[in-house]
This record gives C-alpha cells, sequence and structure tokens, in this order.
C-alpha cells in the first residue's frame, strides 16, 4: 500500500509539472520574440523574464523532487548544478552540490527533497552542502542561525507528528516514505547544525 500511495503522489506531481513547463516555456519565448522584434528592454520586460527564469528552474526541481523516479535515466550533474543555481538565483541560500558525475534519479528525488527539508531550516538564509560517497548521501547546513522544528524532523525517524504537516513540509513526510523503498535516513538536528545522511540498507542491493 505504501508503494502505491508513493507511486501515485509522484506520478501526480510529474503531472502536473509536466502540465505546466510549457505554458512558462513560451512565455519565455515570448519574451526573446519581442526582444528580436526591437522592443526596448523595460524594467517591465527584465521583471517578466526573471519570473519566468525563476518559475522554469523552481518547476524543474519540483519535477525531481515530487516527479516518478521509477525508469527514468539518470540525471547529468550539469543539468543539477543548473536547476539548483536557478532556484536558489536570489542568493538567500546558496546550495554547494560537490557531487561528480550523472546522479540516478531516484537519488537525485532524495537529494532534492533532502534540500527541500534542509531548506526549512533555514529561514534567514545559508548554505546546503551536499556530498556523495560510497558510504551515500550526506547534506548539511551551514549557517549563523537555524530554526528547527524538533515535530518535522521526528518524521524522518519514523515519529508521529503531533499535528499533521503542512503543503509548504510536505517533504518531510515524502522523504521518509521514499526511503522506506531500500534506504536508512539518519538525521542531526542541532540547533547548530542540521544533516541528512542517506545510505543503503544492508542486503538492498540484493533484493
Amino acid at each position: 500500500m505504501l508503494d502505491e500511495v508513493g507511486r501515485l503522489s509522484a506520478l501526480i506531481g510529474s503531472r502536473i509539472c509536466h502540465d505546466l513547463i510549457s505554458p512558462i516555456g513560451a512565455i519565455g519565448n515570448g519574451l526573446e520574440l519581442l526582444s528580436m522584434a526591437g522592443v526596448a528592454p523595460g524594467p517591465e520586460v527584465g521583471l517578466l523574464a526573471d519570473s519566468v527564469a525563476a518559475a522554469n528552474a523552481r518547476v524543474r526541481f519540483f519535477r525531481i523532487a515530487f516527479g516518478n523516479a521509477e525508469g527514468a535515466p539518470p540525471v547529468a550533474g550539469a543539468e543539477l548544478r543548473d536547476i539548483l543555481e536557478g532556484v536558489h538565483a536570489d542568493g538567500r541560500i546558496r546550495v554547494r552540490w560537490r557531487v561528480d558525475g550523472d546522479v540516478a534519479r531516484r537519488e537525485a528525488r532524495l537529494a532534492f527533497l533532502s534540500i527541500l527539508c534542509l531548506e526549512c531550516a533555514l529561514p534567514f538564509g545559508g548554505e546546503i552542502r551536499v556530498h556523495r560517497d560510497a558510504d551515500g548521501w550526506h547534506l548539511f547546513t551551514v549557517a549563523e542561525r537555524l530554526r528547527v522544528d524538533p515535530a518535522l524532523w521526528g518524521i524522518l525517524r519514523g515519529e508521529a507528528a503531533p499535528t499533521p504537516p503542512t503543503a509548504a513540509e510536505v517533504q518531510f513526510p515524502l522523504l521518509r516514505l521514499a526511503i522506506l523503498e531500500g534506504e536508512r535516513v539518519t538525521v542531526r538536528d542541532d540547533p547548530e547544525r542540521v544533516e541528512i545522511r542517506i545510505s543503503p540498507r544492508a542486503g538492498a542491493a540484493d533484493g
């Protein structure tokens, strides 16, 4: 049942992102045509162009974080970095993606969901650093100030939340649901640092 719920939510995410990306791209193409037609690039056009770029990056991010990873090809490392740079173009939060090479779509989904979780601890800005090695994924915050909600981080440990997560917090139960399929997660949610480690369960690769 959990597998079906996770698969259905991923398919819904994929459908929404698929339907949004085309009109966003069309707006971007329209702005390019205006530029080619000699329309002076005033502040209004600049604002529209920035908004389209931000929306496009956000939809691409959500497509990986919330979309269906089953049977999907790996994601190029350059594409992942490009998405993250676009999503965090305002500079309030910076993501240091220190992962070489392509990434399996499922692993990219886990990493992006983890980034969304870590962003919740950074309302004042900061950095998220992402590493991958033979032991799995390691993501952590670097910031002067954090805001940590123990109830949210308890969800990743399998603890029952006192109140249901809001729409802005849906990444926590989704990440918990995703890792039940074959990974083990370790969470540290201290006031000074928040980190997530994701590693394969023993024997997961065999079965």
